[in-house]
């Protein structure tokens, strides 16, 4: 998986509406807050609209709101937003997915490597995030990145 710079965008322009706890922000004031241009904050911000994640508030108090409560809106929501499935294999399902001889197994690895994923992206709220707290898996899986003694440059 490869998480773009819209989806990364996203994710933090989500985050800080979380922070404001109600009160709509801006898109310049995101845009400062997350360092985003914010030319390509609008268009995020029409299609995460679109996706039903924020709403926009008119007005000279307006700006944008998360759409539901913070707590109920999964980092994995905005990815798919943004981006579509969370892990993509030659844009075709995994459940039928199968290779021949070597390779036969190689579906299941794309599997967990999905499993993976949606474990941590979508047990993370935007409320964890908001508030600095990560679920224990998510901690932990961090921490497994972090210790891990080859340390991935890539």
């Amino acid at each position: 998986m490869r998480i773009t710079a819209k989806s990364d965008y996203a994710v933090r322009a989500m985050a800080e509406l979380a922070a404001a706890e109600g009160s709509p922000l801006t898109a310049e004031q995101v845009a400062t807050r997350q360092d985003i241009p914010l030319r390509f904050l609008f268009g995020i911000l029409r299609e995460l609209r679109l996706a039903h994640l924020v709403r926009s508030v008119r007005g000279p108090e307006g700006g944008y709101l998360l759409a539901r409560p913070a707590k109920e809106i999964t980092l994995a929501d905005a990815i798919r937003a943004m981006d579509g499935p969370l892990a993509n294999v030659r844009d075709v399902g995994l459940s039928g997915l199968e290779y021949p001889g070597a390779a036969a197994v190689l579906p299941d690895v794309w599997r967990a490597v999905r499993a993976s994923l949606r474990q941590v992206l979508e047990k993370t709220t935007f409320a964890d995030l908001a508030a600095g707290e990560l679920p224990p898996l998510v901690r932990a899986r961090a921490r497994e990145y972090l210790d891990d003694i080859r340390h991935y440059d890539t």
